[in-house]
């Protein structure tokens, strides 16, 4: 059977309204833009996006880097800014109409968006899913009245709104499919300078300052347990920026026993591609690690409250994104009074030395690897012609 999904579909002049607000859905957009334009060359997209999008030929109504403002503080101290820009974006809308807005990830900002256009008769989408499925559910029914379709990157994801009835479509993961299936491990060790025969730990305490202030001497002092019991063992450390950098080298200056690791500006990827193992916080580390195939071990602490508060709220039994995939755990999650370095220190070690285990692991990721390498901006740009196409649903 011929594939027709790349085939134009029409030549009329579709405006696509799209807000990204920070890097990664500056990267989903750009890629969105290149596949929508293969099924509509005539189109034009327009609204909030970065230098990746703009690239492609998307026109942005003000700087992206005015939205990516991070902390409770920093967004109280931007608030006016903010509101001034959604209110700016949905003029353009109201008066000059796209077929359709899409809103990529930073829901507190494009959801509202989102709503209001499909209040005014204009379809709206929403592309990566908010973490309604794991806390404060209940959004869902805000969700269902702003979207005529979400698009989602995780196959659970997907069942959430299926259960709720509101029109979704999996599309997968990017990152599945940009990385390979096979990492090419000793290539990554020869760019980075690392022996190819050695036992490498990957450590990844976080790349926010208040992240790397809580973990990061907890993951320096397991670390300095595992090397105690194997001298043998490099350890290497990727840090986000120049401040996550000095941030790390004064936590390893203040143990009290000299610590030998690599520091490593950027490159975190890398630097993952190339260990044995990982020790590393909840996040989107958590994938980039499991598609790179590489046994992890999960540890993450928060202030007692946010703890207390968070154990009441979220409704999903796994935080590390690998075990919940796979609905069971692949990978230990150590938390809170938990996450120890005795404790998190002894799991690496398990999964240093355990091959069986690492073999089986391999094998668990690999499957979950082809389960989101989907075509993430084909399927997604699919699904909106789709929309398109068909009307609101």
């Amino acid at each position: 059977m011929t594939d027709l999904s790349h085939a134009i579909i029409s030549e009329r002049k579709i405006t696509f309204g799209i807000i990204a607000g920070e890097a990664s859905g500056d990267i989903l957009g750009a890629g969105l833009i290149r596949s929508l334009r293969q099924r509509y060359p005539r189109a034009r997209f327009v609204g909030i996006g970065g230098e990746e999008m703009v690239a492609e030929g998307f026109h942005s109504l003000v700087p992206m880097e005015r939205l990516s403002v991070m902390g409770l503080v920093e967004v109280l101290g931007r608030i006016r800014e903010l509101f001034s820009i959604r209110a700016r974006v949905l003029d353009y809308f109201f008066t000059t109409p796209p077929d359709v807005v899409i809103g990529i990830d930073s829901p507190d900002f494009t959801l509202a968006i989102e709503r209001r256009c499909r209040e005014a008769g204009i379809l709206s989408v929403h592309y990566v899913s908010p973490s309604v499925w794991a806390w404060r559910q209940k959004r869902i029914f805000k969700i269902a009245k702003s979207v005529n379709l979400m698009l989602t990157l995780f196959p659970f994801e997907a069942r959430f709104y299926e259960e709720h009835h509101v029109p979704v479509a999996f599309v997968g993961h990017p990152l599945a499919d940009r990385i390979p299936m096979e990492p090419d491990t000793l290539k990554m060790r020869e760019s980075l300078g690392i022996d190819p025969e050695a036992s490498v730990l990957a450590v990844l305490p976080g790349s926010r300052a208040g992240e790397v202030e809580r973990l990061g001497t907890l993951f320096l002092e397991a670390s300095r347990w595992i090397q105690e019991r194997r001298p043998d063992l490099q350890l290497v450390i990727p840090c986000v920026n120049r401040d996550r950098e000095k941030q790390v080298r004064d936590l390893v200056d203040a143990l009290e026993v000299k610590l030998s690791v690599t520091i490593v500006r950027g490159r975190s990827r890398d630097v993952m591609a190339a260990s044995d193992v990982v020790l590393l916080a909840s996040g989107t580390a958590t994938l980039e690690a499991m598609l790179l195939k590489k046994p992890m071990v999960v540890g993450y602490r928060l202030s007692g409250f946010s703890y207390a508060l968070l154990s009441k709220l979220v409704k999903v039994p796994h935080v590390a994104l690998p075990n919940l995939l796979a609905k069971r755990q692949l990978v230990p999650e150590l938390l809170q009074d938990d996450a120890t370095a005795e404790s998190l220190g002894a799991a690496v070690l398990e999964r240093l030395e355990n091959t069986e285990e690492r073999i089986r692991l391999k094998e668990a990721f690999t499957d979950l690897h082809h389960t989101l390498r989907q075509g993430a901006d084909e399927k997604a740009a699919q699904a909106i012609s789709d929309l398109l196409e068909q009307g609101a649903r």
